[in-house]
């Protein structure tokens, strides 16, 4: 595949390593004939490394042999994750660490999620790119306030702090981005 064809969250081969990439910018210089450029950021599922690297775009990556099965979230123990794979409903667990910052977005039953699998082995998981999440603290909402006001901080119940409207109140659901961690809409 070509470098010009991925998109975030793929999975590749990077010196016969499975990586993820994080993110893409892509540069277009402004002299003639020069190639576009793109910066990337893989993660490597296997140490959790980062690695940037920049590319033209008719260089070539290798697609990494992986499995994808549905899953479900199910509970927290400690730093501990335990999920459930929906096909043949074995469990499995990941620490805080592998999660890699994902864990402020499960919530409990939490269902949509794809677990990256190599080899019998569950490396990473994949978020819905879309979750609903209630606040459960922020400062109380201005009365008349409006869509396009000021924003103030909320905590969410996985302890996620986002910023939101100030119209928001404590209880209310809101939509949150999973590739960003930000504020979406009203649930």
């Amino acid at each position: 595949m070509k470098v010009s064809e991925s998109k975030k969250n793929m999975a590749v081969l990077l010196d016969g390593a499975p990586h993820t990439i994080e993110d893409i910018v892509r540069q277009t210089p402004s002299a003639r004939g020069a190639s576009t450029l793109y910066k990337m950021r893989f993660r490597n599922l296997l140490t959790r490394q980062k690695r940037d690297a920049t590319m033209q775009g008719d260089d070539l990556l290798q697609d990494a042999a992986m499995d994808k099965r549905e899953c479900q979230y199910l509970y927290r123990e400690g730093d501990r994750y335990t999920f459930m794979d929906l096909e043949d409903y074995n469990q499995f667990q990941l620490s805080a660490e592998e999660l890699d910052g994902q864990e402020t977005l499960l919530i409990e039953n939490m269902e949509g999620i794809t677990a990256l699998i190599i080899d019998e082995r569950v490396l990473a998981i994949e978020l819905p790119p879309v979750v609903e999440l209630p606040i459960a603290e922020c400062d109380p909402s201005m009365r008349g306030a409006s869509a396009t006001s000021r924003t103030k901080p909320a905590r969410l119940t996985t302890g996620l702090i986002v910023q939101v409207p100030e119209y928001l109140a404590s209880g209310e659901s809101i939509r949150v981005d999973t590739r960003t961690g930000k504020y979406l809409s009203r649930a």
